[in-house]
């Protein structure tokens, strides 16, 4: 008997089948390709561009967002909101008000408008401008002495915070804290003193030997922690704060001494310098500003240069940065720490001299440096420790201490309000996510929001 004819769909058969058909397909496929070009998948299409946001647009985003200058700003609106807050809590007649406002609410908002408002237009027209001033110097009932009054009073408030922000910033971008400057001041204002009654010389030298005493005494006060600091490592707050308390006490022993206190009085104050010791007024005898605001204008540009432009200065901020790599790069750690504390002394003694130099006292009490060194710790941290930064943070702080004078004297708002208003700005801009969480401020694009402390504090 034969064998069966083989069914077309037996299993040895299917293989064969299946791999002629693939050839075929294949080659249907590549003739297809050959005569219409190859097949390509159905193309997506392409998303719209966004367009372009407006220059407005881009200058509103960015103004709105957490930026030195937007933080520094609102900071400025809060502490005068919450000073506004302080003025009416401390003022009774104003508080009275508050007790039956459910009553009459329009007796405690107008109450509370024109005190607070009134303070503050006194703050302006002691500090910037007055219009009555300039009304009355057009009608002729005064001269233009008193419409450049207010700017006289700020500038001369202004000076001699200038060069203990810029004493302190200088300490804080080499890595140092100096609280000195109060001390290092006090000594520059005794030099400066002395030099400017003991020494009789012509009146142009005699204002430059006067200056340079200043400088001197404030850079022997500031070299004193910087050897310690760099020879010994005693950290510069400790002695710092401890010369403050030895300038302090030595000024006060010093005025009492023969030969330095005044043979006509009792009280502690020393003789007057003479008057060619004295720092010319730029504005006439009837205005005080004198010329100590333009050496601080030159200081500030020479603490620019030499932090931005000259190799000492790019050695300090290396050692401000981290005095590890520095040493390590070759950078003397002790001799910068050294020319540091030196170089802050010199610029918070010019700063003490000012105080007995220019207009603001002729002679030497116990109180004659005034808090100008304490305040330089403030303006150098408002300033971000940038030197032209600490030039606007002074003519700031000077406006308020001018205004504040006439705001306590024709509003009756004491005058610590104004210190008040001084610290809460440093606060709020201190912390810079308080004033973003406040005001729902965006993220800054390209800035890193801090305040440039010392490495090592």
């Amino acid at each position: 008997m034969s064998d069966p004819t083989p069914q077309s769909g037996s299993p040895d058969k299917e293989p064969a089948s299946e791999a002629q058909a693939a050839q075929n397909a294949l080659g249907n496929t590549e003739r297809a390709e050959s005569a219409t070009g190859p097949t390509r998948p159905a193309s997506r299409p392409e998303p719209e561009a966004e367009p372009k946001p407006s220059l407005g647009r881009l200058f509103l985003d960015n103004l709105w967002a957490a930026n030195t200058f937007t933080v520094t700003l609102l900071s400025l609106v809060l502490a005068i909101v919450v000073g506004a807050i302080l003025m009416i809590v401390s003022d009774p007649d104003v508080l009275h008000t508050y007790t039956y406002i459910t009553a009459r609410p329009a007796d405690a908002l107008n109450a509370s408008w024109t005190l607070v408002s009134e303070a503050y237009a006194n703050l302006f027209k002691g500090s910037v401008f007055d219009p009555e001033a300039f009304s009355g110097w057009l009608n002729g009932s005064n001269g233009w002495q008193a419409v450049l009054a207010p700017i006289s009073e700020t500038l001369t408030y202004t000076a001699p915070l200038v060069f203990t922000g810029l004493a302190v910033a200088l300490a804080f971008r080499g890595g140092l804290f100096n609280i000195g400057a109060q001390g290092q001041a006090t000594i520059g204002v005794i030099l400066a003193a002395l030099a400017g009654f003991l020494l009789p010389l012509p009146p142009g030298l005699h204002l430059l030997v006067a200056v340079l005493a200043g400088a001197l005494g404030g850079a022997l006060w500031g070299f004193i922690p910087g050897i310690l600091k760099a020879r010994a490592g005693a950290h510069e707050v400790i002695n710092t704060i401890m010369l403050n308390y030895v300038a302090t006490y030595f000024l006060t022993w010093l005025i009492v001494q023969n030969g330095v206190q005044d043979p006509t009085r009792t009280d502690a104050i020393s003789k007057a310098v003479d008057t060619s010791a004295q720092l010319p007024r730029l504005l006439g005898d009837n205005l005080r500003v004198h010329a100590g605001i333009l050496l601080a204008v030159v200081a500030t540009w020479a603490v620019a240069w030499l932090l931005n432009r000259s190799t000492l200065g790019f050695e300090l901020r290396a050692v401000g940065a981290n005095p590890d790599a520095a040493r390590t790069a070759g950078i003397s750690v002790t001799r910068t720490y050294i020319l540091i504390m030196v170089f802050s002394g010199i610029l918070a003694g010019l700063g003490g001299s000012n105080m007995v130099l220019g207009s603001t006292a002729s002679a030497l009490t116990p109180l004659v440096v005034a808090q100008i060194g304490f305040d330089g710790i403030l303006v150098a941290l408002l300033g971000r420790v940038k030197p032209w930064g600490v030039l606007l943070a002074a003519l700031l702080f000077g406006a308020l201490q001018a205004g504040g004078n006439r705001m306590q004297s024709y509003s009756g708002i004491s005058l610590e309000l104004v210190t008040v208003l001084q610290a809460l700005i440093v606060i709020f801009i201190a912390a810079p996510a308080l004033v973003k969480a406040i005001f729902q401020l965006r993220a800054a694009r390209a800035a890193r929001l801090q305040t440039s402390l010392a490495k090592g504090w």
